[in-house]
């Protein structure tokens, strides 16, 4: 399944991942619902990701500290790792952290896209032995050619590995993608101008 995002900086299009069919649904259904109208991409860090989905955004004024809202309800942990990865452009579901959250339940609304850095070797090695620590692996990690070619020349965050639930890569507009992660940004990591995703729609290709 493909979902177009319209924002006022420009139009993503995403494709959902069949592997993570609980993401998929709802994210399918918060779209249908037209729930994304509205919301604003309240926290920005270059070299790092863009994120969305809080509801109260919709209607926040500056100063409103933002990141809390919800849909009331959370979605169970898909973490497909290490099929599914953090690379440039892939979609995930935010989440409260893990003192709160052991399970790492998702948000049921609230969403990233990974713009993310470039790595060396050295810097995955180094990332590999972290992520076999952090989720108690017996044997060593390693990530795949692919995946260490892809964080090597088009970038993404693999320090996330492992922790939140990846359902989603960009397939088109990563201009877009690249012009929202630039802007000025304030308080809290929010964009001084607010952008505003303005329709999601379920398209075919």
């Amino acid at each position: 399944k493909m979902v177009k995002i319209e924002t006022t900086l420009g139009t993503l299009k995403v494709m959902l991942y069949n592997e993570t069919p609980q993401h998929r649904d709802n994210f399918l259904k918060l779209v249908k619902e037209e729930f994304y109208e509205g919301v604003l991409f309240h926290r920005v860090i270059k070299g790092f990701m863009i994120q969305a989905g809080d509801p109260e955004s919709k209607t926040a004024d500056s100063l409103t500290h933002l990141g809390a809202g919800g849909v009331g309800y959370t979605v169970p942990a898909e973490i497909v790792f290490p099929q599914l990865y953090h690379k440039r452009g892939a979609l995930a579901a935010a989440r409260q952290g893990d003192m709160v959250n052991p399970e790492k339940k998702s948000s049921g609304c609230q969403f990233y896209i990974v713009q993310g850095q470039t790595f060396t070797d050295e810097q995955l090695d180094q990332m590999e032995k972290r992520i076999a620590y952090q989720l108690r692996m017996r044997e060593p990690f390693h990530y795949t050619e692919e995946q260490r070619i892809a964080y090597k020349t088009f970038g993404g965050t693999p320090h996330l590995d492992g922790q939140y639930t990846v359902f989603g890569e960009v397939v088109e507009g990563f201009d877009v993608l690249q012009k929202i992660s630039e802007v000025e940004t304030g308080r809290s990591d929010r964009p001084v101008e607010d952008i505003k995703i303005l329709k999601m729609k379920i398209v075919k290709r």
